[in-house]
């Protein structure tokens, strides 16, 4: 079991991120906030951002594909750093423990470029990693082979001596393509345990 890098995601690896918890104050009942979340919010929005489109056009596509939804569709990116209800603090441990034991780690990432802007500051152990793939930066998104790919060529890595953790199973399913050990994390306060018998 054991590796050599550390391949880590961030969002609900690292940090606690949760559109619901805009979402909510502005929506008056759930079933409209889930249509918003699964038709407009994650696809038109989170992901075309996450691959690159800028901002100001994922909102106007998204306005003009759903104009009742204007006022919703406007306020989410203005609001959208609140998502983020801080950090796991048992992930930056681990991940300092990693650090530490002089294991090379990166970050594999599907986020907005311009969403990111700021996190370093914000949070500043993310200047810690050796290096970052940020997919708005990249034109590239997970599950998306390509930008598996592009972290082995960047980063230097051996798939099969890398571990690559990630919150969503699409996305550990393509790793697991490619031979990267992997851990599907559910529970991030079981991080530790998790990967402590790959550096054991």
């Amino acid at each position: 079991m054991a590796v050599k890098k550390f391949l880590f995601d961030l969002g609900n690896v690292f940090f606690d991120w949760n559109p619901e918890r805009i979402l909510k104050p502005i929506f008056n009942d759930d079933e409209r906030m889930n249509f918003f979340i699964n038709n407009i919010s994650f696809p038109l929005l989170d992901t075309r951002c996450d691959a690159g489109i800028t901002i100001e056009v994922a909102v106007n596509d998204a306005v003009k594909k759903f104009p009742d939804f204007e006022k919703e569709i406007k306020l989410y990116y203005p609001n959208h750093r609140n998502m983020v209800g801080g950090f796991f603090q048992k992930t930056v441990d681990i991940f300092h423990k990693v650090k530490e034991l002089n294991y090379p780690c990166y970050i594999l990432s599907n986020w907005s470029a311009e969403t990111y802007e700021g996190m370093e500051d914000q949070y500043p152990f993310l200047k810690e990693f050796d290096g970052k793939i940020i997919s708005g930066r990249d034109f590239l998104i997970k599950p998306n082979p390509a930008i598996y790919e592009l972290a082995i060529s960047r980063f230097d890595l051996i798939p099969e001596d890398t571990l690559f953790i990630d919150d969503r199973l699409d996305n550990i399913e393509a790793a697991q393509k490619l031979n990267f050990q992997t851990i599907h994390l559910i529970n991030p306060s079981l991080i530790q345990k998790l990967i402590e018998p790959y550096i054991s």
